[in-house]
């Protein structure tokens, strides 16, 4: 409670009740054991945790409970995108002044995708960063239920072959020959390549495992075009930087346009291309599930609805 007395919140409060240490051993609620720190103390963390539609915190308060969530993220090992959205979310929340609920309404506006992120990161920060039951419950908006863009094979390998510079032919391969995820990409290290065992040991991942992904000859050819394994990141502007995620995105774009491909292409869009194909060649289900990193089967099971494997079957019946 020594850190108490010197907390601007609690500051503000002596003031606004008139209060001096003096009067500390004249209250009845010593009493009950609760000094007049404690009880300060205690008025504080409401304060702080459960909110005031009128209070804005300060600085150094929203840095202290931002670093507190960084923490709770980086020890679930939720990726860096996740990561930067949620504490990008928390802080705006924190400088508003507003309830949740308050808060969420200025994302009615945006998309099914940004209210449900904007609810998820203010529900992390409750219950995990604050160990507080998060006190709105509101029916999010369900997703669109529109299927992703897939592009044939013929499509990727024409988005590679109209890519001139090698650093980015080797991007596109690794994203659709691996299924990888655009920030597991920008992660990847060349000693995570094992040419003898054809693998990729994936260490930076959405969830909280490794994954094993298996190495495509199309991959090898891609690396030793640009001269064999090398050290470090295999994706790295300068040494030791990583990619960032938009100049990925713009590579994806450029080399769809340059294609010709008129469908809205994304780093993702290669993965869901990736899946889809591997389904509709007679891949397993689970087997597809462990590649993409997909913690449930039902997340994966959307590719069943993309894949034509069945809708040729019922094409040479007639």
């Amino acid at each position: 409670m020594c850190e108490a007395r010197n907390s601007p919140v609690i500051l503000e409060m002596e003031i606004l009740l008139n209060i001096t240490p003096i009067h500390q051993p004249l209250w009845w609620i010593n009493s009950l054991f609760l000094s007049y720190y404690e009880l300060l103390y205690t008025i504080e963390l409401y304060t702080l945790y459960v909110g005031s539609s009128t209070m804005r915190y300060k600085d150094e308060e929203v840095n202290r409970l931002l670093q507190r969530l960084d923490e709770e993220i980086k020890l679930r090992k939720y990726s860096p995108r996740t990561g930067k959205s949620y504490s990008s979310i928390v802080g705006k929340f924190l400088k508003s002044g507003k309830e949740p609920r308050e808060f969420l309404l200025n994302y009615t506006e945006k998309s099914r995708s940004a209210i449900r992120v904007a609810y998820f990161a203010l529900q992390f920060f409750f219950e995990k960063a604050l160990g507080q039951v998060f006190p709105e419950n509101i029916p999010l908006a369900k997703n669109s239920g529109k299927k992703p863009v897939v592009l044939g094979k013929e499509e990727v390998q024409s988005m590679i072959r109209s890519t001139f510079n090698l650093k980015h032919r080797l991007l596109l391969t690794f994203l659709y020959y691996s299924g990888m995820r655009l920030d597991e990409i920008r992660n990847i290290h060349w000693d995570d390549i094992d040419f003898e065992r054809k693998t990729i040991h994936l260490k930076t991942t959405k969830g909280p495992r490794d994954r094993i992904l298996f190495l495509h000859q199309e991959i090898e050819k891609a690396i030793l075009l640009l001269g064999g394994k090398h050290q470090g990141l295999v994706f790295s502007p300068k040494e030791g930087k990583r990619y960032n995620a938009r100049s990925i995105e713009q590579v994806v774009k450029k080399a769809a346009a340059m294609a010709g491909i008129n469908k809205r292409v994304t780093p993702h869009t290669l993965r869901h291309s990736f899946a889809t194909r591997l389904l509709e060649g007679g891949a397993d289900l689970r087997v597809i599930q462990s590649l993409l990193g997909h913690k449930n089967l039902a997340t994966t099971q959307i590719y069943t609805s993309l894949a034509n494997r069945d809708l040729q079957k019922v094409g040479e019946i007639l």
